[in-house]
């Protein structure tokens, strides 16, 4: 595959997106048998060019990020670049589902060659356990709200946690700001979400994390209480 055919598929044309990811490509391709897939905001068409994160997976690139040999251990923590730094983490169940799902084929093997499929069971109950054991603590540690990106992967994550158990189906971002308002969500909050998610002039919104975190204590508890 060469470097334009892996990213013509890509929303937008000849964006910084398309060079960076061509450039990586480019960069990896001697490292073949490899393959390479984009989940997240790129691969659910939600994709917003300089705001959104590349979500990328390597599979087959040896003794880094997804081997052959443990790319269906779905515990395994694998080699990862995010939030700039490097680390270890999984490949969530979340991910796995969405690869299957909707996931953009880069170079290589699709996802549904080398991940086994994730079932609703194992599905529902990694996100149960993500709002109860991740989430909920947090709400509780008042000085992680002051930050931006808290408040906003809060309200997104707890939303599409919402729509996966109560409805069985993966949402994306913009679809998880129009749910939030129907869930309870602080009006003023997820209004700032969506303007600055979506490049439109910011308005402070005093308390908002605080505003968020009196909603979001006693949603995810009765999320819990519901589906747990």
């Amino acid at each position: 595959m060469t470097r334009s055919d892996a990213t013509a598929g890509l929303p937008g044309s000849a964006t910084d997106t398309e060079a960076l990811l061509g450039r990586f490509l480019d960069e990896l391709r001697e490292l073949a048998p490899l393959a390479v897939w984009a989940h997240g905001s790129l691969g659910g068409g939600d994709y917003q060019e300089g705001r959104s994160d590349l979500d990328l997976i390597a599979a087959q690139l040896h003794c880094t990020y997804l081997t052959p040999g443990t790319a269906d251990d779905a515990e395994r923590k694998h080699l990862t670049w995010a939030h700039r730094q490097l680390f270890r983490r999984t490949v969530t169940p979340v991910t796995r589902r969405e690869l299957h799902t909707f996931g953009l084929l880069l170079y290589g093997e699709p996802p549904t060659a080398l991940l086994p499929p994730v079932s609703d069971i194992e599905l529902d109950a990694f996100v149960v356990r993500d709002q109860k054991e991740f989430w909920r603590p947090a709400v509780d540690r008042a000085r992680l709200w002051d930050q931006d990106v808290w408040v906003d992967l809060g309200l997104l994550t707890f939303a599409r946690a919402t729509a996966t158990l109560r409805d069985g189906r993966l949402i994306s971002k913009r679809d998880a700001l129009d749910l939030l308002p129907a869930l309870g969500a602080p009006a003023e909050v997820v209004g700032d979400i969506r303007r600055r998610r979506y490049g439109q002039r910011a308005e402070e919104v005093p308390h908002r994390g605080e505003l968020t975190r009196v909603f979001l204590g006693p949603a995810i508890d009765d999320l819990v209480r519901t589906y747990g």
